[in-house]
């Protein structure tokens, strides 16, 4: 909606003679300056004129009659327009109490691809920034008009997995998991590390085993087929505690000999190559990504050979226009031969190489240093929701008197809160260590911050003797309220054309930032204004409701 008034304001200047881009309207940094800006530079430069007195001449013909415009006034070389407060207030509290308030209407067909785990461990907290990102990122895309499919892939197959296999096999000696049983799998591939650093000949018997997987070994399939379940039941109950689910998911072992197939069709057709030991490759020298190896010698495929086949068939099961994958910035250089390869495919009749796109993201560490799974000192995701949960419950309990069960209840929603919008804060290019404290806090950029807002917000509707209705509200706090609820159908725009969620983070601690300043300043209840003002807060507490969604944070009723 403030995009609406940018737009008004270049046609204010376009009725003066001068054409001016709405991008070209600048926020001035001081209020003071007033509320949209128009640099005279670059015009005072072609017509040959000092950018003041340009200034000058134009805000003469300017006509803001019918605009949401009081005012325009030079301030050195610009032309700086003020809003008429009233008139602002009512437009968009207005708008933002709609349901369809920040809705878009994209029209495009978008996957997701994430959080894509290896099955010989439980999730760390490395997958909850995935998931936290792909969840939220889904959302923002479905607010802005699209429609998204989920799906989820299972490296349910190779090294890693036969590690995990060999050491239970080992060592295992019959045992069932007693407690999560993704747990119970990653210590045996932890387990395997260790042994390893002793015995170095155990990577040559892992190499065996995976040797004996694809050809069909019969007791090497029982033990992997066990394990395997075992590792995805533990990460299903993690999925749904952390509140994602999938349309859909596919899983390695189902498709790797058909990107086999894919690699032999292109042996055959020239697209690809052998070399002197039988391993098949493509030379991408040329892109400057060198040689990538599709099949090894002793023919057994890696990941790129069934992501090239899954790339086809996600398509031809999902005829989407966009597949996204979210993956960490270590796996930049896989997604750059994955998309160059699929370019290279479309000689075999693919037309979707320039449709995929790789959400990449930075590291995340703990105060303690970087995570290593093979070494076992990687934070399971489990462990660390505990962690978090049970620190909220402790605050929880000082904070009110209620039963367990319902103190556990809005512990859960509590912590989950304050993981996912630390999470998800950041720039996702940017490494960042995560502190469970910090992001427990109910005051500072933190999510329960966020739901403590919107639980002050209710309360006021709670007490209201008065109806709302829509007026005109001109206080310094009601008026910055105002401008930042405009905002919010250009953030989630944003924030989808960029694929950044960090954007939509941001903007909800700055509401709900403004919202506690015009709570301490302006009286609702009992106030000549109480009726207007709470038209403003329902206008919050939508707007907000909308943000914490598109983060997939829960609200709650109490803090």
């Amino acid at each position: 909606m403030f995009e609406d008034f940018r737009a008004q304001a270049a046609k204010i200047l376009e009725k003066a003679g001068i054409k001016a881009e709405t991008g070209g309207l600048e926020e001035p940094p001081d209020p003071d300056f007033g509320d949209l800006a128009f640099p005279c530079f670059e015009l005072a430069k072609k017509e040959g004129k000092k950018p003041v007195d340009l200034a000058k001449e134009i805000v003469a013909r300017l006509d803001l009659k019918g605009s949401v415009f009081r005012d325009a006034k030079v301030v050195g070389p610009y032309i700086n327009f003020f809003f008429d407060r009233g008139a602002i207030s009512e437009a968009v509290v207005k708008e933002a109490r709609k349901s369809d308030y920040g809705s878009g209407k994209s029209g495009e067909k978008i996957m997701m691809e994430y959080p894509a785990p290896n099955t010989n461990k439980p999730l760390h907290v490395g997958h909850m920034r995935n998931m936290a990102i792909g969840e939220s990122i889904s959302r923002i895309f479905e607010k802005n008009g699209s429609q998204v499919f989920r799906v989820n892939l299972l490296n349910n197959r190779g090294i890693h997995v036969c590690k995990s296999m060999l050491a239970y096999q080992k060592w295992g000696e019959g045992k069932e998991p007693e407690g999560k049983s993704d747990h119970f799998v990653g210590d045996f591939y932890v387990l395997f590390a260790k042994k390893a650093k002793e015995n170095p000949e155990l990577e040559k018997e892992a190499q065996k085993m995976l040797r004996k997987w694809e050809s069909g070994d019969r007791e090497v399939l029982v033990l992997w087929k066990k394990m395997n379940q075992w590792t995805e039941a533990g990460m299903e109950e993690t999925f749904k505690r952390f509140g994602i689910r999938f349309d859909k998911v596919y899983r390695e072992s189902e498709m790797y000999k058909m990107g086999r197939e894919m690699v032999m069709n292109g042996l055959q057709k020239g697209v690809f190559r052998k070399d002197d030991t039988g391993a098949i490759f493509f030379d991408l020298t040329k892109q400057g990504l060198d040689k990538k190896f599709l099949i090894r010698a002793d023919g057994t495929t890696l990941y790129v050979t069934q992501d090239l086949y899954l790339a086809r068939l996600k398509y031809e099961e999902f005829n989407m226009d966009k597949s996204v994958y979210v993956v960490s910035n270590e796996q930049n250089y896989h997604f750059d031969v994955l998309f160059a390869l699929l370019e290279e495919l479309r000689k075999l009749g693919f037309s979707f190489a320039r449709k995929n796109v790789h959400l990449n993201y930075g590291y995340i560490s703990l105060p303690s240093g970087r995570m290593k799974s093979r070494e076992g000192t990687v934070v399971d995701a489990d462990d660390l929701m505990d962690e978090v949960k049970g620190m909220a419950l402790e605050e929880v309990k000082k904070r009110n008197k209620m039963g367990e069960k319902e103190a556990d209840v809005l512990a859960e929603k509590i912590s989950l809160s304050a993981i996912k919008f630390f999470l998800l804060k950041y720039d996702e290019y940017k490494d960042f260590v995560f502190r469970p404290e910090e992001s427990l806090s109910f005051e500072g950029e933190t999510g329960p911050y966020l739901q403590y807002s919107l639980v002050r917000a209710k309360k006021i509707l709670e007490k209201a003797k008065e109806n709302p209705r829509i007026g005109k509200l001109a206080e310094d706090e009601e008026f910055m309220l105002t401008k930042k609820l405009a905002k919010f159908p250009g953030v989630v725009k944003k924030a989808a054309e960029n694929y950044k969620p960090h954007l939509v983070a941001n903007y909800a601690y700055e509401l709900a930032s403004l919202f506690s300043k015009f709570y301490e300043n302006c009286p609702v209840v009992g106030d000549e204004k109480e009726g207007e003002r709470l038209a403003m807060v329902q206008a919050f507490i939508h707007v907000m409701r909308n943000c914490l969604e598109l983060m997939g944070i829960y609200e709650v009723e109490m803090m």
